[in-house]
């Protein structure tokens, strides 16, 4: 799986969670990509086996579509923490998790992961 792959199959599941029937146009608008880009994009993902396209149009992921979809999100978020945690301003973190987490290695994302978890306090939230 490359990486663009990867961003459309984490597209689909962050839309997937906000809203009930993701369509083509929701991923070219969430990605800023064309519309011809995205539909290619969708016929390979359809191809491969990661989603399904039901009769109203609505993106599906399947089994190995959602697991590859979590995992890219789950370092998405945990690396964005990472670096928020470091000092980053959340900006530039979830734009730096965004790169890393398709070329990091399982093992060193683990090392992080458990590092946060185990390492690094949750940020308390501000009462007002």
């Amino acid at each position: 799986m490359r990486e663009s792959g990867e961003m459309y199959l984490e597209t689909i599941l962050i839309l997937s969670e906000q809203k009930e029937g993701v369509h083509s146009i929701d991923v070219a608008e969430y990605m800023n990509f064309s519309k011809p880009s995205v539909s290619r994009a969708m016929s390979l993902l359809k191809e491969g086996g990661y989603i399904t396209i039901d009769g109203e149009n609505h993106i599906h992921l399947t089994d190995a579509g959602r697991e590859i979809a979590e995992k890219i999100y789950d370092r998405h978020r945990t690396l964005t923490k990472f670096f928020v945690n470091l000092g980053v301003d959340e900006e530039t973190a979830a734009d730096d998790a965004c790169k890393i987490e398709h070329v990091i290695s399982d093992k060193s994302f683990s090392a992080i992961k458990n590092h946060c978890i185990n390492k690094i306090p949750l940020k308390k939230k501000k009462n007002n």
